[in-house]
């Protein structure tokens, strides 16, 4: 009993500091250097049209799997999805609205399970939100054009930029560069 209520309380004082303090402090600060410099809350201001659709119609137009990642915020699981050992050149692009996101020649194997890549095509084609979910500090991406979720940016990337933006397959497709 006495195990249990040291455990409990070793996780309850973990995640006060996780909450507490921005982990993602980092990972926010090299964004920012891709970003808008006033503020990343600003990126995607630049997206000429945004779609905006009901669930009724994204439902209609997305696969299941697209919908769940995408609307509902979902992930496939670790070294799973089509794109995590997928080696053509060409553009990634949102599988909801056709934002390009992601150049192959910025993809790399970060061993994580999920496509990895060092930096969007556009800094205005994604945007950053804090993500508190799952008892951990991390910075949400998504795409500025329709909303919807591809994954999460993370400070332990490759140079040029240092960043890993680990995106879920379900939520691109691909764009094969022609000879």
């Amino acid at each position: 009993m006495k195990i249990a209520i040291v455990f409990l309380a070793i996780i309850s004082v973990a995640s006060l500091w996780i909450y507490l303090n921005p982990a993602d402090s980092t990972t926010m600060a090299k964004v920012n250097n891709l970003s808008n410099p006033d503020s990343i809350k600003h990126n995607g201001d630049n997206m000429s049209e945004k779609v905006i659709k009901t669930d009724e119609e994204w439902k209609k137009e997305l696969t299941p799997e697209e919908y769940r990642i995408l609307r509902e915020k979902g992930t496939e699981r670790a070294f799973t999805g089509k794109y995590w050992d997928h080696h053509e050149l060409g553009t990634y692009i949102c599988a909801a609205c056709s934002t390009a996101l992601f150049e192959s020649n910025t993809k790399f194997d970060s061993g994580c399970g999920w496509p990895s890549y060092f930096e969007p095509i556009d800094k205005n084609n994604v945007i950053y939100i804090e993500d508190k979910s799952h008892g951990m500090v991390r910075t949400e991406v998504i795409c500025a054009k329709c909303g919807g979720h591809l994954g999460h940016v993370f400070d332990d990337g490759p140079a040029p930029t240092g960043l890993r933006y680990c995106i879920n397959s379900g939520s691109m497709k691909f764009i094969k560069k022609e000879k």
